[in-house]
């Protein structure tokens, strides 16, 4: 019996996420960011994706083993990578310049008697020069820094799979999807200046460095809608946290919302964590429907910013639906 499975990395860079000089030609309309990728994937969107300058690498791990009387007699390695290009606008003008992709790592599987862990990386740098300051020699680069993902894939005998981000570099943001086309995952945190610094030569899994990814979980459909909503609206106020500080405590009074742009949140609830939230959810919900009191105290795990919006920018409706939800969750 032959048994199939699968795991997708997407790799794009989210609304303001680039900083210093680099920022201009994203602020001017040269660059762009990207748009979020979609909530499912479906059969040829990585083509359609890639070809239409969505996203910046793209790593589909595929796999497949084959089960005699309960054990593993055989297995295989599919699946590839991509790695998209990058547009400018000159006035009415486009150029495109295409990524490099590197090799696609693929060492040996691990093979156990009732399943098989597979692991891919893929990844690269855009094609256009980056001239940057670096850590160690040669202390000046042109080229632009890599990106990457490392995805892993354990196929059981019993039919059943589970993956894996098991690297990945500090930038841009990462997407997992499962076999199903379904987005589970996301790389908690993004770190532009680390990347830019560090990400080059020996410092990948093409030298002899992988870089830990911090992984949450998806937040739900309904915070994606309304966060693409309040996002392509008028701005939200911008606020940072440092790891340990507190962005709102149990008990407080207040009725703004809070959009997670980057970075991972501690949810605690009487001194005890009951959740780890991370890029995408819209937090302070409860209060907005619950007069006004905080019901958790929100703490931060990574380096966050946060939006900062008003209740009354998010319809009552959705509003109690978010709130019923996150009830449900703790």
């Amino acid at each position: 019996m032959r048994i199939e499975s699968s795991v997708t990395a997407i790799s794009w860079i989210p609304s303001d996420a680039i900083e210093g000089m680099p920022k201009i030609p994203f602020e001017l309309g040269v660059g762009h960011y990207d748009e979020p990728p979609p909530d499912r994937l479906e059969p040829g969107d990585l083509e359609r994706l890639r070809d239409d300058d969505r996203f910046r690498e793209a790593n589909f791990l595929k796999a497949w083993i084959e089960v005699d009387d309960g054990k593993v007699v055989a297995h295989g390695h599919d699946g590839g990578g991509l790695v998209g290009s990058t547009t400018f606008r000159l006035g009415p003008k486009e150029v495109v310049v295409p990524g490099v992709a590197y090799e696609i790592l693929r060492p040996e599987p691990e093979v156990h008697d009732d399943a098989v862990r597979f692991l891919q990386t893929v990844g690269g740098r855009a094609g256009f020069p980056a001239p940057r300051r670096v850590s160690g020699k040669p202390f000046f680069r042109i080229h632009s820094a890599t990106a990457w993902t490392t995805l892993a894939l354990r196929i059981r005998a019993d039919g059943s799979s589970d993956h894996e981000l098991v690297g990945a570099s500090p930038f841009p943001r990462h997407w997992i999807y499962d076999r199903e086309g379904e987005l589970v995952q996301k790389a908690g945190t993004i770190d532009f200046k680390t990347w830019a610094r560090e990400s080059h030569g020996d410092r990948t899994p093409w030298g002899d460095e992988e870089s830990d990814a911090f992984v949450t979980a998806a937040e739900s459909a309904l915070e994606r809608q309304l966060s693409r909503e309040l996002m392509s609206g008028a701005s939200p106020k911008r606020q940072k946290l440092e790891p340990d500080e507190t962005l709102v405590e149990q008990g407080e009074t207040g009725d703004e919302l809070f959009l997670l742009l980057d970075g991972v949140l501690a949810v605690e609830v009487d001194g005890e964590e009951v959740a780890e939230l991370g890029p995408g959810a819209i937090l302070g919900e409860l209060a907005g429907v619950e007069a006004g009191k905080r019901t958790a105290t929100l703490r931060a795990r990574t380096r966050c910013r946060v939006g900062v919006v008003p209740a009354e920018l998010i319809d009552r409706a959705a509003l109690e639906k978010l709130a019923a939800g996150r009830r449900r969750e703790r």
